[in-house]
Parts: C-alpha cells; sequence; structure tokens
C-alpha cells in the first residue's frame, strides 16, 4: 500500500491556511503542463492543455471524505475543504495565486467543508493536514509528482500523485469513504472557464471504469473528438485500494457527495466475482450508466475509496492522477510580427512527453509499477535539502524555485527539444497581453541570461537549449536574437524588428557565451566544445565589430538589453557582462589549446578591466557614462543600478576571477545594498509594476543617492525583481557580505511566504518567472561549490561542525557531511567521480585525492596536501 517514510518532514513551515492563501503547489512534470493545490485544500489552476492559466478551473474537481460509526451512530460528510475569504482580504497586486473559484465558493455554502487545513511543502511535495473537531479520524494528504535531479525522464511524468493517511483517533471503530472527483476535460481549451459541466468544445466525453494491477481507474475519454484536436487526448483517475467503486458521470458536486452518502461498507470479497468494467457492484449502489455527453458539455467522474480503522488503527490510501494530451500548436503570439507567408495555420509541435506513453492508462500502469522508486528517490532529494545545513527559510525556497522549470514557462515539443517563455501570463501581465498563455516568447536570451537552476539541476536540457542558440537562432554574421520563432522551419527573426528590445540583445549575446562555458564545465564534453567554439568565437567578434570597432577596450552606442530597451554609452551592466564573457572565451580557448585565441581574448580582457574602471567607478559604485549622441531617456547616468556587477557575479560562478579591482567591487556591491534596499515602501511611487509594497523589504532596480534621476530613468528603475534579488545576494555570499545577503533573502522570501504571495511562484513579467532562477546561484553561493567536470575538480567549503551541504554534480548528487570522524562524501543519485577535492575553510584548502562513489556509498575523506 505504499511507503510510511513522509515526503514532508515534520519540520518542515506550517502555514495556517488562511495565514497561506497564495499557496499554490504546482503538480506536473517537465512540459507536461500543472494543477496546484492550494493550502485550502482545492485543486486549482488547471493548466493541462498546453497553454499557462493560472485561472485554470475545473468545476467538480475535489476530494471529500465520509465517515462514519456504528455505535454510537455517527454518520459526516466533508468536503476537504478550508472555507475561504473574502476577495478582499487577500488581495496583492500583480498576482492571483490566492483566486478561489466561484464554484467552490458557492460548494461550501451548500455543504460543510473542514474547519481549517495547514499545509507544509518542501517541493515538489506538500502536506494537507485537515482539522475538524466533529470528525472521529484525522486525516491528511500527501501530493508530489516525483523530482530526481539529473533524471529528466521521471521528473517528466505527466502525473500528480496523492497519498492519503486516515487515523482513528476515537475510541469505537470507524468506517467510510475518501472521496476523489474530476471533470473529463477532453475537448476544452483550457482558456475559458466551464460554466458547471458546460464549454465550448465539450460534447462526446465519456468516462469508464476499469480495474489493472489492483488499481481502480476511471479513465476519460472523447472519442468523438479529431485525432489532431487540440483538446484530445486521455485522463485517468485511479486508486489502488481494494473495493474502490466510481460514479463514472455526474453532473454536480452534490451527485457525488450523494453517492458517497449512499455508501454501504461491503468487504472486497463481496464483489470478487464481478466483471473488472463495472463501476459500482454494490446491489443498492447507482445503476444509471452514461454514454456520450450531450453537445456542448461533459462528465464530471468521481471514486470512493473505502477504509476500516479500529480504534487507533491507520491506514494509507494512493491515488494518482495521469494524462495524455499530445497536440500541442503555436497557440502563441510571436514577436517581428505575424508574416502572411506563414498562412493561417496554428503549426503543429507535440509534446514530448505523449511520445514516451501511449496513452494516460500507460501513464498510470508506469507510476502504478514504479511508485515505491519514485517515492523514494523523491523523498531522498529532499532528504538531501532538508537534511543540510542551509537553514529552514532557504531549504523551503530554494527547493521552490525547481518548480518554475516544471511550470507552462517550459514545454518540450514532439521532438524532444526544450523551448521556454520568460514566464506564464498572468496578473501581472494582463495591462498588456492578457493573463493566458506563455509570456513573451521564445527563449528569451537576456533573461535566460540570469537563470541557472535548470543548467544545474537538468543540464542535458540546459544544452539541448544551447545548440538551439547556436544551430538556428545565430545569424550568418555571428548576431543572436534574443527570440526565437517555431516551428523554426519559419526562419527567425534576423532581418525584423524583435520587440523588448528591438534589435538582438546584447547581454543576451554575451549571456550565450558565459553559458557555454558553464555547460562545458558541467559535463558538456569536448566534442561538444569542439562542435560549438566556433560559434561562440563568431558571436564576440561580433560584438566586438559591433559595438567597440576602435578597439577601445569598451562598449559604445546603442545596447538592447533585457530592460526591453536600449541602453548607451559606458556602463557596468554591459561592461562587467563582457569582461566576463572574454574570460570565458579565453577559458573555452585554453580548453581547446588554441593559444592565439586565447592569448587575443585575455589581452582585450586586460585592457578592458582598466578601462571600465577607471572611468565608471565614482570610489563608491559604478556609474554610467554617455557619450556624444547616446540617447538620453531610459538611462541612469549617476544612478546606482543593482546589476552593476552582474558580469562579477557569472564570474565568481565559473571561477573567472575578479573582472575589476576586488576592492572596488566590493565597495560597490556594498553601495547597491545600502541605497537600493528599502524595509518599507510606504508612500513609495509606483510608476508601473508592483512587486514589493507596504512594509515589505525588496531591492529596488535603480536608486539616485546623490540626485541626478533623469527625467525618462531606465525602464523598471522602481520595481523589485527577485532574479536580480538573488543574483545580489549571491554575489553578496561570495564576497562574505554575509548580512547584506541575508536582508535581501529574508526580505525577499518573507514576501512569498504564502500570506500575498506564493512561495512556488516569483513573479516579473508573468508567473513563475525564469530570471527567478539564478535564485540556484545562493545554494551555491552558501555552499561554496564550484564543479568544473572538464578538469574533475570540485571546490566546497566545509559544512559547519555535525552538518551537511548539498553536492549535485552532472553526473550524480549526494552530502558532504562533516562528522566527528571528519567530513564525510555521500553518493544518493547516480556517481559522483572527482578527480580532485578541494575542501575550503577559513584556515586554508584542503586538498583531496580523486574520489569515485556510486549510490548509497560513502567515503571519509582524508586530505593529502594543503595550502
Amino acid at each position: 500500500m505504499g511507503t510510511d517514510i513522509p515526503l514532508v518532514p515534520e519540520s518542515a513551515r506550517s502555514i495556517a491556511h488562511a495565514a497561506g492563501r497564495h499557496v499554490a503547489l504546482p503538480l506536473g512534470g517537465i512540459g507536461t503542463g500543472n494543477l496546484a493545490l492550494g493550502a485550502d485544500g482545492a485543486l486549482k489552476q488547471w493548466q493541462l492543455h498546453h497553454l499557462g492559466n493560472h485561472r485554470g478551473e475545473l468545476p467538480g474537481a475535489m476530494f471529500a471524505l465520509r465517515v462514519a460509526q456504528w455505535e454510537p451512530p455517527s454518520n459526516e460528510i466533508r468536503v476537504l475543504q478550508a472555507p475561504p475569504a473574502p476577495p478582499e482580504q487577500t488581495r496583492t497586486p500583480m498576482v492571483n495565486d490566492d483566486h478561489v473559484p466561484t464554484w467552490q465558493r458557492e460548494l461550501l455554502t451548500r455543504h460543510r467543508g473542514v474547519q481549517g487545513t495547514t499545509f507544509r511543502g518542501i517541493y515538489p511535495a506538500g502536506r494537507i493536514d485537515y482539522h475538524d473537531d466533529a470528525l472521529p479520524v484525522t486525516v491528511s494528504l500527501e501530493a508530489m509528482t516525483p523530482l530526481v535531479p539529473l533524471d529528466t525522464a521521471r521528473s517528466s511524468l505527466p502525473a500528480a500523485l496523492f497519498t492519503v493517511r486516515i487515523t482513528n483517533r476515537s475510541e469505537v471503530s470507524s468506517h467510510g469513504w475518501f472521496g476523489a472527483a474530476m471533470q473529463n476535460l477532453l475537448g476544452a481549451d483550457g482558456a475559458l472557464p466551464p460554466d458547471g459541466v458546460r464549454a465550448p468544445g465539450y460534447g462526446g466525453n465519456t468516462n469508464r471504469t476499469d480495474r489493472r494491477r489492483d488499481w481502480t481507474a476511471l479513465v476519460m475519454d472523447n472519442h468523438t473528438l479529431a485525432p489532431d484536436h487540440h483538446g484530445a487526448g486521455q485522463v485517468v483517475l485511479a486508486a489502488d485500494t481494494p473495493g474502490t467503486t466510481a460514479l463514472p458521470a455526474f453532473t454536480s458536486a452534490d451527485q457525488f457527495l450523494a453517492f458517497l452518502g449512499s455508501r454501504q461498507p461491503f468487504g472486497p470479497r463481496d464483489w470478487a466475482h464481478m466483471p473488472a468494467s463495472m463501476a459500482d457492484p454494490q446491489p443498492t449502489g447507482t445503476w444509471s450508466a452514461a454514454g456520450l455527453s450531450p453537445e456542448g458539455s461533459t462528465w464530471n467522474g468521481g471514486l470512493a475509496v473505502p477504509f476500516h480503522l479500529e480504534p487507533g488503527q491507520s491506514t494509507q490510501l494512493r491515488l494518482a492522477l495521469t494524462w495524455h494530451l499530445p497536440n500541442r500548436y503555436v497557440n502563441f503570439t510571436q514577436f517581428g510580427g505575424i508574416r502572411p507567408e506563414w498562412g493561417a495555420s496554428r503549426y503543429f509541435i507535440g509534446n514530448h512527453y505523449t511520445n514516451q506513453f501511449a496513452d494516460a492508462l500507460d501513464v498510470l500502469d508506469t507510476v502504478a509499477e514504479q511508485w515505491e522508486p519514485l517515492h523514494r528517490d523523491t523523498a531522498t532529494w529532499i532528504r538531501t535539502l532538508t537534511e543540510s545545513s542551509l537553514g529552514e527559510q532557504a531549504i523551503e525556497h530554494l527547493a521552490a524555485l525547481s518548480a518554475v522549470i516544471r511550470s507552462p514557462s517550459f514545454f518540450r515539443t514532439a521532438d524532444g527539444r526544450l523551448y521556454g517563455f520568460e514566464g506564464v501570463q498572468g496578473e501581472s501581465t494582463t495591462m498588456w497581453s492578457g493573463d493566458v498563455g506563455g509570456s513573451c516568447p521564445l527563449n528569451c536570451t537576456h533573461v535566460f541570461t540570469y537563470e541557472q537552476g535548470l543548467a544545474k539541476l537538468f543540464p542535458e536540457l540546459e544544452r539541448d537549449m544551447r545548440e538551439t542558440d547556436f544551430d538556428v537562432l545565430q545569424a550568418p554574421d555571428g548576431s543572436i536574437p534574443h527570440r526565437l520563432i517555431l516551428p523554426t522551419s519559419l526562419g527567425q527573426l534576423w532581418d525584423r524588428s524583435i520587440g523588448g528590445p528591438d534589435e538582438p540583445a546584447l547581454d543576451g549575446m554575451l549571456g550565450t557565451v558565459l553559458k557555454t562555458y558553464r555547460e562545458v564545465r558541467t559535463g558538456a564534453g569536448a566534442a561538444w566544445l569542439a562542435r560549438y567554439r566556433p560559434n561562440v568565437e563568431q558571436v564576440m567578434r561580433y560584438v566586438a565589430g559591433r559595438w567597440d570597432p576602435e578597439g577601445t577596450g569598451v562598449l559604445h552606442g546603442i545596447q538592447p538589453s533585457t530592460h526591453d530597451i536600449d541602453l548607451a554609452g559606458l556602463n557596468p551592466f554591459m561592461g562587467s557582462l563582457w569582461l566576463a564573457a572574454l574570460r570565458a572565451a579565453e577559458e573555452l580557448a585554453r580548453l581547446e589549446r588554441d593559444t592565439d585565441a586565447a592569448a587575443h581574448w585575455r589581452s582585450t580582457f586586460e585592457h578592458s578591466s582598466a578601462a571600465y574602471d577607471e572611468m565608471l567607478f565614482t570610489g563608491e559604485y559604478y556609474r554610467q557614462v554617455l557619450e556624444d549622441g547616446d540617447p538620453r531617456e531610459f538611462q541612469w547616468g549617476e544612478g546606482c543600478l543593482a546589476d552593476q556587477l552582474f558580469g562579477q557575479w557569472w564570474a565568481h560562478t565559473l571561477e573567472l576571477g575578479y573582472l575589476l579591482p576586488a576592492e572596488h567591487v566590493r565597495t560597490a556591491l556594498q553601495a547597491v545594498v545600502r541605497h537600493n534596499l528599502r524595509t518599507d515602501f510606504t508612500g513609495f511611487t509606483h510608476p508601473y509594476r508592483v512587486f514589493a509594497d507596504g512594509d515589505e523589504t525588496g531591492l529596488v532596480v535603480c536608486t539616485w543617492p546623490h540626485g541626478g534621476r533623469p527625467e525618462v530613468p531606465t525602464r523598471y528603475a522602481d520595481e523589485v525583481w527577485t532574479g536580480v534579488e538573488q543574483q545580489v545576494a549571491a554575489h553578496c555570499l561570495m564576497e562574505g557580505m554575509q548580512d547584506e545577503a541575508e536582508q535581501i533573502l529574508t526580505g525577499l522570501w518573507s514576501r512569498y511566504d504564502g500570506r500575498r504571495r506564493n512561495p512556488y511562484n516569483q513573479v516579473e513579467c508573468g508567473d513563475h518567472y525564469v530570471r527567478a532562477l539564478s535564485g540556484w546561484s545562493v545554494l551555491e553561493a552558501r555552499t561554496g561549490q564550484r564543479w568544473n567536470a572538464a578538469t574533475g575538480v570540485l571546490r566546497i567549503s566545509l559544512p559547519p561542525p555535525g552538518g551537511a551541504w548539498p553536492v549535485l554534480l552532472d553526473t550524480g548528487w549526494g552530502s558532504l557531511l562533516n562528522t566527528d570522524d571528519g567530513p564525510y562524501l555521500e553518493c544518493r543519485h547516480g556517481s559522483v567521480e572527482v578527480a580532485g577535492l578541494e575542501l575550503t575553510t577559513p584556515d586554508g584548502v584542503s586538498t583531496y585525492g580523486p574520489v569515485r562513489l556510486q549510490a548509497g556509498e560513502e567515503r571519509r575523506l582524508r586530505a593529502g596536501t594543503s595550502g
């Protein structure tokens, strides 16, 4: 009946439903679509139709409970959802994770919900404890979709898995039924909310029962849809308890609750002789059968999972929701203008996950067969984080970052290629693009220059994006547009205005160089490097020729950026990225023993570094200096830009050394925190979007501490971007500025604690915004971890006494422990093979010889040389 090991430890933060109105834990694999579990126990944010939609609702989808006792007689039925708050009590600018659909509010006026719930979560798992004094049992539900870093296939399952634990706390026996119900959503578009069971696209839906592998499955189909219909596919709701019965077709939640109320406690042997396809063998059960749903309408369906408990006894029930919707089309407006030659087609691009399974029943067979190892390996990853010395708040929020990778911000087409939006459209995009679909397509190089989590958790997918950058996006002149067109056969934006900004973003091109070096350090290999270094050389020479043709060492003129405008002049944002890219190009050349190229890029770097420092450092921070002919609008001049050392952050993550004098870097970083970190936004003027308000703490994009704010400052200057906050905080940690880092991170994590924003959804231009994945560098900065697969050297800090750090390489992961017997390296997944391990302490660096471990092995480290 499943493992007894809980996924979510008791030490995880407990959030009462009234304080966690914005909690919505995403459930779903990489590129599969999602639904979410709220802290109140509700299922919400249904996004299975290849379409981001935080308002996505599915009337009738719910959990319920009936529990009864013979003597003294009692019978209680509950909708397993806590009471909703009035909408105005939880309203927060730019987010809608607290949205409670009207149908759920109305249901709870007709039927009793539970008195309250509490939520605990360490992504990818969440636990709901239901509280109701009138019930003789305690009930908890644990939900997750398997997540195993480096194992892309098992982290890409189109499934949500639920484990229900019920304990009889009374002094007499109790029996009951756990109810799970949902709507057959096939044929709908995922955008328009159904009105009960009615919606455009519905009609011809069928639900049937299938019993297999001790599981009772409610199979939802629609065979009247054309095979290539956007909404075609299959969905399965299943439970593994013997005696589970089904109500295949109903039209209102009232009917399903009445079905639960009609149940009689029969044992599994009482109907063992019945056909497997019979939904409800109970003699007094419902006998009505439904055929095809009428046009414009669908069926809801549900399962009743029985249990019987003696006093003090507990049981565990397992349920699974699986789906298979194969037909993905280009259903988003692409930048660069609609071309007449594209025609009226939406262009089929397909879904990679549906090529791995025949249908949703096939998915069920897989998760049923592999439930134990999927649960165990996911629990092992969670345990690797929760048993570390990162700190409770850091563990919760750093674990949550991987939710972005499995949100609709990312998808994989039928051929397996990975693509990404900047985010998922939502409350923060309504003013210009609505709140349904992907935000700012596609593979936006400048936003993705902040992203670090995907590269470390699933490096093969990150390499796939680099290959797209070079094989598809890069133009013949060496430039790389910052947006991609799908299908790729339509041609790329080499000769058209792109949008946000209009010309290829310079920071995106420089970031592509840095990301290429990162991929080499994360296991891409020598052959991969040999294939793509010519592309790196091409883009570097394009940048030098376009922005510094005179060889001054600094970049001049219009510099399109992630701020959706053109930066200009001599500025540290582009300048530090340029310096980092020069160093990365040098190191890539050295790996291929191209001494001439390495010497060229090194010489350019040294000249450029001196020039930028001399011209831009004020003694306090790095400013922007405009030249003759440069535009004055959207610049910052004497301002203090939070991102002024963006390239240095990159350089530290790649062990490229200091790009500018170390003392100037630290002084400037201290100034960023001193001037840009606000601890109160009361009365603050928000010209555009509000990402921090009231008494919250946040790092503002740009300030002018000594005056001189331009009449039209750099766009978004007064906003708070979590991707920038985490980048700056990680950089502070790398510089030993612990207090400054904690101020930034505590402010960010407090804003996203569930009360006013969702811990699993950092927002910028859309939900689940990709820039937020810069946060993975916070984990590496806290642990001091630097891995270079090209040399086989792992550098990491010694954990505190009795503590541990997570260790994540490209071949495996585990923990470094600091025990009374000395440091131990433990492998928990894959293999950990390092040619050399450099363990840093306040006293220096201890060097250890080769270490090779397989999963389940550990080894005490013995120092070789010290320095």
